[in-house]
């Protein structure tokens, strides 16, 4: 009967919280999705950067780490 009680307690005081999350949950994707694309670019950029800087190392033949 009590771990019931608790349930109910629990009930009354955390679904506003649930609520709450449930509306601010995709207006917060939304805000953070241009980071992610910023990361995507930045990520891009390195690995241009990174292929170029090696580019003559693998036309000279040296040890491929894949």
């Amino acid at each position: 009967m009590t771990k019931f009680l608790l349930w109910l307690i629990l009930l009354i005081l955390c679904w506003p919280l649930a609520l709450l999350a449930l509306v601010l949950y995709p207006l917060v994707w939304l805000v953070l999705l241009p980071f992610r694309l910023l990361g995507i670019a930045v990520e891009g950029a390195f690995q241009l950067l990174r292929a170029i800087i090696l580019l003559p190392a693998r036309v000279l033949g040296g040890p491929s780490r894949v």
